[in-house]
C-alpha cells in the first residue's frame, strides 16, 4: 500500500495529520524513560489533545520526568502513572490488576507496547527465563492479555508491538528459547528472537481477535459499541540517541552484529546504518496507533510509515507466518501459567 511518508517523516507530522483520530483517545504506553521512544511518542502525541496518558515504566522517577515535559508543554493533557516491570510475570500481574481497577478508566483506546532491552549479557528473569524474551516479549504478551478487557471495550481499539528489523537475526528457537542456560547464548540472536515474537503476537493479536474472529463476532453482540482489534509491529529505525541501547560499546558491539548477520547472509552485515532522529523514529509509532487507512490491514509489519514491503525491505518469513504465530501463543500461555480462551 502506497503511503506518502518515509523514512524522514517525523512524528509531529503524523500528528498534525491525524490530530482528529488522536484528541480524546486513551493512549498507554510502555518504556517512558525520558528520552527514549516512548517519552518522545508521548509527547508528540499529547499535542493533539488525548484524553489520556497512561505511562508505564518500571522506574517511577522516570515516568515523572516525562509526566512533567508533557505538563510543561501541554498542561490541559491529563497523565496517570503506572509501575510496570515487564521482566517479572507478578510485577506484571500486579500493574495489570491496577490498571483493571480504575473505574475511571473504563477503556483503553491505544497500547504502545513499546519498552523492551537490546542485546544484553546473559541472564534470566525471577521466573526463570532469558532476560530479552521476558521483558520484551513475554511481559508484554501477559500484560496486553490482561487488560484485555478494557482494550476491546474502546470502539477503535489498537495494540502496536515495537519490534525491529532485528528479527532478521534469527526465528523464535522453539526448542532452545532459553539459550540452553547460557551455554547456546548470542545476545543478537537473544534480541532477534524477541523481535521476531513481538511480530508474531501481533500477527495472533489480528487473528484472534480481529474482525475474522468468532470472539468479535460475540463482543459486537455483547457490546454493539466494541470496534474490532487492530494490531501492528514496527520498526522504529535505527535511533542511537536512546537508553535502549545503553549497554552496548558499538566499538565492540558492532562487530558482533555484523557477525550474527554474516552467519545468516543477511545484507546488513555489510551496509552502512541509516540512523534516525527519535522525532522520525516514532513517526512509525503514530502511524500504527492511529492511522485511518490501517484498517484493513490488521496484523501488519510496518516500517518508516508504510507497510513494509518484503520484496524491497527486511521482513523475515519467520515473522510473519501464521503457523508460527500458533505455535508461541501457546507456548507463551504455557509460559506465563494462563491460558486466554481468545
Amino acid at each position: 500500500m502506497a503511503s506518502k511518508y518515509d523514512a524522514d517523516t517525523t512524528a509531529s507530522t503524523l500528528v498534525d495529520d491525524l490530530a482528529s483520530e488522536i484528541k480524546d483517545k486513551v493512549i498507554l504506553v510502555t518504556g517512558v524513560s525520558s528520552g527514549g521512544l516512548g517519552a518522545t511518542f508521548a509527547l508528540a502525541a499529547a499535542k493533539a489533545q488525548p484524553a489520556l496518558l497512561i505511562l508505564a515504566s518500571r522506574n517511577p522517577a522516570k515516568t515523572k520526568e516525562t509526566a512533567n515535559a508533557i505538563a510543561q508543554s501541554f498542561p490541559h493533557v491529563r497523565t496517570r502513572a503506572l509501575e510496570l516491570d515487564l521482566g517479572s510475570l507478578a510485577k506484571v500481574r500486579e500493574a495489570a490488576n491496577q490498571v483493571n481497577s480504575w473505574d475511571d478508566v473504563p477503556a483503553i483506546d491505544v497500547l504502545v507496547n513499546n519498552a523492551g532491552i537490546m542485546a544484553v549479557p546473559y541472564s534470566v528473569s525471577p521466573d526463570g527465563f532469558e532476560s530479552q524474551l521476558a521483558t520484551n516479549h513475554l511481559g508484554p504478551f501477559l500484560f496486553t492479555n490482561l487488560i484485555i478487557e478494557k482494550i476491546l471495550a474502546s470502539k477503535s481499539p489498537r495494540v502496536v508491538n515495537v519490534s525491529s528489523d532485528g528479527h532478521r537475526l534469527g526465528p523464535f528457537r522453539f526448542d532452545d528459547y532459553n539459550f540452553h542456560g547460557g551455554d547456546s547464548y548470542n545476545k543478537w540472536r537473544a534480541y532477534g528472537q524477541s523481535k521476531t515474537a513481538n511480530m508474531l503476537f501481533a500477527l495472533s493479536l489480528a487473528e484472534k481477535l480481529g474482525p475474522k474472529s468468532s470472539l468479535h463476532a460475540l463482543a459486537k453482540k455483547l457490546k454493539p459499541k466494541s470496534g474490532l482489534l487492530l494490531a501492528f509491529s514496527l520498526h522504529p529505525g535505527v535511533i542511537m540517541q536512546t537508553s535502549l541501547s545503553g549497554s552496548l560499546d558499538w566499538a565492540t558491539d558492532l562487530p558482533g552484529l555484523r557477525d550474527a548477520d554474516k552467519a545468516i547472509g543477511n545484507r546488513e552485515a555489510w551496509e552502512e546504518f541509516k540512523v534516525k532522529t527519535p522525532e522520525q523514529g516514532v513517526a512509525t509509532h503514530v502511524y500504527a496507533a492511529f492511522h485511518p487507512e490501517l484498517k484493513t490491514h490488521s496484523g501488519a509489519y510496518l516500517q518508516d510509515s508504510h507497510i513494509a514491503d518484503p520484496w524491497v525491505d527486511t521482513v523475515k518469513p519467520w515473522g510473519t507466518s501464521l503457523v508460527e504465530a500458533e505455535r508461541l501463543w501457546k507456548l507463551s500461555e504455557k509460559l506465563v501459567g494462563q491460558e486466554f480462551a481468545y
